[in-house]
């Protein structure tokens, strides 16, 4: 998945995937999360935040199933 960088405390990039649903978060610490069932308004949320990591910490983790790719 194609990820764009991001300027963030804790985020290093963001991808979607908008035929799966599917968020893709690289971290700073270079590991790799997934979140499914991701609509793409919370997407298009997420990059317009000011505070990239309390938006993800709010909206998307807990909320959705997630596993770490890296």
């Amino acid at each position: 998945m194609h990820r764009v960088p991001v300027t963030s405390k804790n985020i290093r990039s963001i991808g979607y995937d908008s035929a799966t649903s599917t968020l893709e978060i690289e971290f700073n610490d270079f590991s790799i999360y997934t979140y499914s069932g991701v609509p793409l308004s919370l997407h298009a949320g997420l990059m317009q935040a000011t505070s990239k990591g309390s938006f993800l910490a709010k909206h998307v983790k807990g909320k959705f199933m997630h596993g770490k790719i890296k």
